[in-house]
């Protein structure tokens, strides 16, 4: 539910952040940097090198921000709903690892 012109749930978010990914290009960085990010992750904890975690967010961030100023065109979710476009960063992973979206959703 919308208040104020917000959004109020991730079921609400979800399509918006989709239609702010429709760039072939700013999809694969996304989907690259979120590899890393989890990449970063795993191996910190399984090395127990945990000055790595800083890492993460840079290398995850890094590449989606590249593919929405140079590819995208646009301002990405994440400075108006951070906890929305994190999540929503991490399903449209997913669903692009399992074939439930295509990196190119024009085709």
């Amino acid at each position: 539910m919308k208040q104020e012109g917000r959004i109020t749930s991730l079921k609400e978010f979800y399509p918006y952040y989709l239609s702010e990914h429709k760039d072939v290009t700013c999809r694969v960085l996304h989907f690259i940097g979120t590899l890393l990010f989890f990449s970063c992750l795993a191996t910190s904890l399984i090395l127990k090198q945990y000055q790595l975690l800083w890492l993460c967010p840079l290398l995850g961030y890094g590449f989606a921000w590249v593919g929405h100023f140079f590819f995208e065109k646009n301002k990405p979710a994440t400075f108006k709903y951070p906890l929305y476009s994190l999540t929503s960063d991490f399903m449209l992973f997913f669903e692009l690892l399992l074939g439930k979206q295509k990196f190119n959703p024009n085709a």
